[in-house]
């Protein structure tokens, strides 16, 4: 690279307390486009010291934020939604450019997140105390209050979806925020940080530092810290709640996913293929509820391979800036590795390779990109290592089922539960199956649709709390009971009282 060239990558700082703040840390960490390895920007490998410099700064913005009345805090919200609305185009791009999916798909996602903070803005208006006339002449009052800063740990392949759906319920119970972005995905929460600055959120409302895993450690670890609130995988989230625990603090954890997707014989065919196609390979199986086990009905099990395999097929790959590319790369060479890894074990298990398997041929530079083609597995069985492990990539498997009872042992063969799919045009099947399969959020003749008002969440290995609607807000929030004597005077229990307890 020439030193011009060089001078034009981007050397961001840390963003804290209002502002773009110098590191203490010289550590940096090179951001790199996974479609060409090019260089596209350096954020710094926060330390300890960063990351307590960045966290009394999100206590003082809390002590700010928390005393808002309700109603400021909503208009500081809805002014930030705004000016977020305005930018979804380069907001999309950014994202595009740095996780390397197709900028289609971002315009699409980009598009909503003004929704999360606007929604959360508005129902915290709607929230109320309690109070109760109780045994013994006593009036109990229930407040709700803010926890105070609030740890948000987030994943590389949604940057700002997931920092939104944690951020927005956060900031509108009256917290302030500490967001520790992967590593490989830091850019877009930085730039976010700054626009918050711009739309008016008091100094230390959101707190960005970056690093890698010694950074989110330390977040964790920081005394200020009085909630956590992680997306990411299985094996981080056991360290985090390890963490949260050793403290006794609360935390949510969103983790990883192996879901399966039953379609049954009354399914459309070609639908069920067509939604298939998108459940698998949308953000190039880089999700935690990506369709993976694909257990399909044995009298249609080969039509629906056909179609299944045709439209995967005709995916374009290619340059994620490109409106007509379908399936951008995995974020990284550990990412693609672990993709083939899984194609080699299946193929070398017996499983039927129906489509993808090798490196796609691609022009320069995208050559040099961590790019795995869509790739479908059919006879898999519940013993192969595909069927079991989460991949995180584009590849897939497909098994078939005799009846009902053997379609819910095979999609509940799994340790995790975040998500699944049933594919059906019998209305109690589907109100049946929804309520047997392991897993926290069922979509029903369809898949990833994502709502703030909808509860997302699942159990098992997949993690336990909620992002999303009411059960969001209010989890970070905690409750106070204050406990009133109405009686006239004192009951004197030492003195003959008859009322205590």
């Amino acid at each position: 690279m020439s030193a011009v060239a060089a001078a034009d990558i981007p050397a961001y700082r840390l963003h804290y307390g209002g502002g773009w703040q110098s590191p203490h840390s010289a550590r940096t960490i090179e951001v790199r486009s996974p479609a060409s390895r090019v260089l596209l920007a350096s954020v710094p490998d926060a330390d300890a010291q960063d990351v307590e410099a960045a966290a009394q700064a999100a206590q003082a913005g809390f002590e700010r934020w928390s005393r808002l009345d309700v109603f400021e805090r909503a208009r500081h919200m809805q002014a930030l939604a705004a000016l977020v609305r305005q930018r979804v185009p380069a907001l999309a791009e950014l994202e595009s450019a740095v996780t390397g999916r197709p900028v289609r798909e971002m315009r699409a996602q980009m598009g909503r997140i003004p929704e999360w903070i606007e929604y959360f803005a508005s129902i915290a208006l709607g929230l109320e105390g309690e109070a109760n006339r109780v045994k013994g002449d006593i009036v109990t009052l229930t407040h709700q209050e803010p926890y105070g800063v609030c740890a948000l740990l987030t994943p590389w392949n949604h940057p700002i979806l997931i920092l939104v759906k944690k951020f927005a319920a956060a900031l509108a119970a009256g917290n302030s925020c500490l967001v520790k972005p992967s590593e490989l995905a830091p850019v877009s929460t930085l730039v976010f940080a700054d626009w918050c600055r711009e739309a008016g959120l008091p100094d230390g409302v959101i707190n960005v530092v970056t690093g890698g895993a010694e950074t989110g450690a330390a977040v964790c670890a920081s005394p200020v810290v009085q909630r956590i609130d992680l997306t990411g995988g299985t094996a981080t989230g056991r360290r985090v709640a390890a963490a949260a625990g050793a403290r006794l603090v609360p935390c949510t954890l969103e983790l990883g996913g192996k879901a399966p997707i039953l379609v049954f014989e009354d399914a459309d065919v070609d639908e069920a293929a067509s939604g298939a196609v998108f459940a698998a390979f949308i953000a190039s199986g880089q999700t935690c509820v990506s369709a993976t086990r694909f257990i399909v009905a044995a009298p249609i099990y080969e039509r629906f391979l056909d179609a299944f395999r045709a439209r995967a097929a005709s995916l374009r790959i290619g340059d994620p800036a490109d409106e007509a590319t379908d399936v951008g790369p995995v974020i990284s060479q550990a990412s693609a590795s672990r993709s083939f890894e899984h194609i080699e074990a299946a193929r070398a298990a017996g499983a039927r390779l129906l489509c993808g398997g090798d490196p796609p041929t691609l022009t320069a530079p995208f050559d040099e990109g961590f790019y795995v083609p869509p790739t479908i597995f059919a006879d898999v069985t519940p013993d192969m290592r595909l069927f079991r492990e989460e991949v995180f990539g584009p590849v897939v498997c497909v098994t078939p089922f005799r009846d009902e009872a053997e379609a819910l042992a095979l999609a509940n063969d799994s340790p995790y539960a975040l998500g699944a799919a049933i594919w059906t045009r019998d209305v109690a099947r589907a109100h049946r199956v929804s309520v047997q399969v392991k897993a926290g959020v069922v979509w029903v003749n369809d898949h990833h649709k994502n709502d703030p008002r909808s509860v997302w969440g699942g159990y098992g290995e997949s993690g336990y709390g909620k992002e999303n609607g009411w059960d969001a807000l209010v989890s970070y929030m905690r409750k106070r009971s204050v406990v009133i004597r109405t009686a006239p005077a004192f009951d004197d229990w030492f003195a003959g009282g008859r009322r205590y307890g």
